[in-house]
């Protein structure tokens, strides 16, 4: 009998067994072996599902059937026969960091991983030229402060992870079901106002994960950042698991020296910001902290349906309380409960501070955030923004969730050699409020999830609102590509979410449903929908209506925009909207 002759329901019931024998081999008492292994919790957890009646996804299956940290010899194979991967391997190739991403770009994308978001010039010059070479020619700034690499074609990607592995950059985990990079305040260890330098605890972190294989192969993908309480937010309020630096008031039972408050849950896609546990740690505590609330997601989380598999939802289900009480069971010290009201306030957070130039906390230094076209760069700008740093910074370029990069301990004589190298390179080092806070996710460039081709639209309402309007105040835009939220549209003062739209003839096109109001930090909340599928093309001249919406109603010259939003119902914008387009037609 031929897999042709059994019905869907019998190939699901074989696929449970198979993956059963599988898990089974793995348990002590069952396969007679005596040691546990790194991958009992996921096996237990798997076996617990089934128990109760759960059917585990297709990507659970795939996971028991061949553990995604085993897969080098698949890649080797395939990359000698210059062939892509197929069925479940092109989801068990992502744990390597390696995405194939067709049909939108027959070839390979491979994401790194670089705790903070800090590589240093030998990283990026020697990423640059594998580029040149493996690649594209390009590479993309993330939203998580990373860089990935792609147009990578079948034959390449073998040289692409050794290459990257011989400068000492890793890509296991970068993808898939598994902890994604660790981000950390941007401007770490030079901010003048930060509480904690947030790099040997990102650091910390990533190498936890590194070195505890049963830290891979989660129910759902997993972030986790760290906030030091400096000018620029690291967006911690946005991951699953969030580490915000606070100081106790002069008043408290506390010592008067910083802590990590400890958040739980953010998953902005999903319309949910991370929240505060009453859990305050030492710093030297959080990495432990982390595995624990780790050990219990990957026991408890979903394995059944992908869309309520994050965090988010074991928090929902359990509640805040038994879920703490689960990880205190992993600690060997008792957690630390103190009421947030009794921590000092988070000193502000200067919403364009990752671009232009900035003085640091050392004397007659200077920071530089250069502005990069949504996030890309080209190989002969990686290697000028490397000289530069080696030449005028410290030999480190700083990635950051805006898609720019800063330059840090620039002298204060050289300011403005640095800035016109940079303008050599086709970089900037100010930009209009509109660019400065332009963030884009792939898009269908490069992405099968997306509706739209985020980028190139991202740029084309950043020209035409450059052209048409001055703005004082900084607003952001959030231009996203699917519900997968990768640019966060959620917290932009706009966002764009990509859909497509009715384009005649049963054709369809590129679209946004719009949404305002969105923030962080002090501004935080959910963007509200203002209109359905707008087409694209006619998306710039929208958001131009909108933001003259806001400069003709803000209060004295000088408000927000996210307060302009606030100030008002949806009702009584589209109301202006709508007065304001008659008017200009």
């Amino acid at each position: 009998m031929s897999d042709d002759d059994l019905s869907e329901a019998q190939k699901k019931y074989l696929q449970g067994v198979t993956a059963g024998l599988h898990i089974a081999r793995g348990i002590p008492g069952l396969s007679g072996g005596k040691k546990l292994s790194p991958d009992e919790i996921h096996i237990q957890a798997r076996i617990r599902t089934q128990a109760e009646g759960g059917e585990l996804c297709g990507q659970e299956l795939a996971k028991a059937e061949k553990n995604p940290l085993d897969i080098w010899d698949e890649i080797q194979a395939s990359a000698v026969e210059g062939v892509y991967p197929k069925g479940d391997d092109v989801f068990l190739y992502k744990s390597s960091g390696l995405f194939y991403v067709a049909p939108n770009q027959n070839s390979y994308m491979c994401r790194l991983r670089m705790p903070n978001g800090i590589f240093t010039s030998h990283h990026v010059r020697g990423t640059a030229d594998l580029v040149e070479t493996y690649g594209g020619g390009y590479t993309h700034v993330t939203t998580r402060a990373n860089l990935q690499i792609r147009e990578i074609e079948a034959h390449n990607p073998i040289h692409v992870l050794t290459g990257l592995q011989d400068l000492g950059i890793v890509t296991r985990g970068a993808g898939a079901d598994n902890i994604r990079n660790i981000t950390g305040s941007p401007l770490a260890g030079i901010d003048p106002q930060e509480l904690i330098d947030t790099r040997p605890y990102a650091r910390g972190m990533h190498y936890h994960i590194l070195n505890h294989r049963e830290l891979y192969g989660l129910p759902r993908k997993f972030n986790i950042a760290f906030d030091g309480g400096g000018r620029i937010s690291a967006l911690e309020g946005t991951n699953d698991i969030g580490f915000a630096a606070v100081r106790p008031k002069a008043d408290s039972p506390l010592p008067q020296k910083p802590y990590f408050r400890l958040l739980l849950g953010g998953i902005t896609g999903h319309e949910d910001f991370a929240r505060d546990t009453g859990v305050m740690l030492k710093p030297e505590e959080c990495v432990a902290v982390a595995g624990a609330v780790l050990r219990v997601f990957i026991a408890n989380g979903d394995r059944t349906d992908r869309n309520t598999a994050r965090l988010k939802y074991l928090l929902d289900r359990w509640g805040f309380d038994k879920f703490m009480a689960e990880a205190q069971k992993h600690l060997p010290f008792t957690l630390r409960r103190f009421p947030r009201q009794r921590c000092e306030p988070r000193a502000p957070v200067h919403k364009h501070g990752h671009i232009g130039t900035h003085p640091q906390r050392q004397k007659d230094k200077h920071y530089i955030g250069v502005v990069l076209p949504v996030g890309k760069l080209s190989c002969e700008q990686m290697h000028g923004l490397a000289r530069l740093s080696d030449q005028y910074s410290d030999g480190l370029i700083r990635c950051t969730v805006w898609q720019n990069v800063v330059l840090a301990d620039i002298d204060k004589n050289d300011i403005e050699s640095v800035h016109k190298e940079i303008e050599q390179l086709g970089l900037h080092h100010s930009a209009s409020s509109v660019r400065a806070g332009l963030v884009a996710c792939t898009g269908s460039f490069g992405c099968r999830f997306a509706n739209a081709d985020t980028k190139t639209h991202a740029m084309a309402i950043a020209e035409h609102l450059e052209g048409k309007l001055e703005l004082e105040q900084p607003v952001n835009i959030h231009v996203t590509g699917c519900d997968n939220s990768c640019a966060q549209h959620y917290i932009g003062d706009i966002g764009l979410l990509g859909c497509r739209v009715d384009a005649g003839n049963e054709e369809t096109a590129d679209g946004y449903h719009v949404y305002l109001g969105g923030g962080y930090e002090h501004e935080e909340g959910i963007a509200r929908e203002l209109r359905q599928s707008v087409p694209a093309d006619e998306i710039p001249a929208y958001l131009e209506s909108v933001m003259r919406v806001y400069l003709g109603h803000r209060k004295n010259g000088d408000e927000s925009f996210v307060a302009f939003v606030r100030r008002h119902e949806i009702a009584e914008i589209k109301e202006m909207l709508n007065k304001t387009q008659a008017e200009a037609a």
